[in-house]
């Protein structure tokens, strides 16, 4: 009896950390469940879009991208805003800057061809217009200069920001995001590992209605290394998307990092 009781001593943590691992592994992968979807733009089935800016650069680059792919030529490969019903827009505290750009650019959206779309065409009672949006303020992650020992302090209270912001969509009569876009801010690398956890415990159903699904953009500027938030993204997200060759995972990249060409 005390040798069974030994035995299940000393494997009960092997079993455990192994089926944790094989959870983990499971809820990172891109191939877990999809959302079933019954067309575009069908009112019974809302689509949510969570974008996360960062400052300056991050900013720039984000909105820069954005207005590329909403004027993109190709049917395919255009951002049509209406197939996201509805788009929360994540800032830290204190950019007001990012916060401001963000309105601006869902106020000039009807500028960028989305309405053009439809020319011509007879308008489906499923075509709800561009939706709505809003511009959600959470902690900063990381100030500039911050000493590295208080940086802990202050990124649990973004993870707890986060993990309050995605769950209260819920709340709010909506629900998760189905996408989350991000491309490098410390408050950005949060938030994503928010939605892993919550996606790890399948609160309110997030893993097996297939919400969630993340992409990660890594900056232009990173031209010969990864930045940091993109090593530690690059194995975590459904998509790891680099903008110069060398970064690929084939060659220099890690992770999924996977070249797509100029993005901005």
């Amino acid at each position: 009896m005390h040798i069974i009781l030994t035995l299940l001593l000393l494997t009960l943590p092997l079993l455990t950390t192994t089926a944790l691992l094989l959870r983990a592994r499971w809820i990172l992968s891109p191939s877990r469940t999809k959302p079933i979807r019954h067309g575009r733009r069908n009112p019974k089935e809302p689509t949510h879009l969570l974008i996360v800016l960062g400052s300056g650069g991050h900013t720039a680059e984000m909105l820069s991208m954005l207005t590329r792919a909403v004027n993109e030529p190709s049917e395919r490969a255009r951002l049509n805003l209406r197939d996201y019903s509805h788009r929360t827009w994540v800032v830290s505290e204190g950019d007001s800057i990012s916060a401001q750009r963000a309105k601006e650019f869902e106020d000039a959206a009807s500028g960028f061809g989305q309405d053009s779309i439809m020319a011509g065409k007879v308008k489906r009672a499923t075509d709800m217009g561009p939706g709505s949006y809003e511009v959600v303020t959470v902690p900063r992650a990381r100030k500039i200069h911050q000493s590295v020992y208080s940086a802990p302090v202050s990124c649990a209270q973004t993870f707890w920001a986060c993990w309050s912001l995605l769950v209260k969509q819920l709340e709010q009569g909506r629900d998760y995001p189905d996408l989350i876009l991000v491309n490098g801010p410390a408050t950005a690398t949060v938030l994503v590992f928010a939605s892993i956890a919550l996606r790890f415990f399948n609160v309110k159903g997030c893993v097996t209605r297939g919400k969630m699904r993340t992409i990660y953009v890594e900056s232009w500027a990173r031209v010969k290394k990864m930045s940091l938030s993109g090593t530690m993204l690059s194995r975590v997200v459904d998509r790891c998307l680099v903008q110069w060759p060398q970064l690929d995972a084939k060659r220099n990249g890690t992770g999924k990092a996977k070249y797509v060409g100029m993005l901005v």
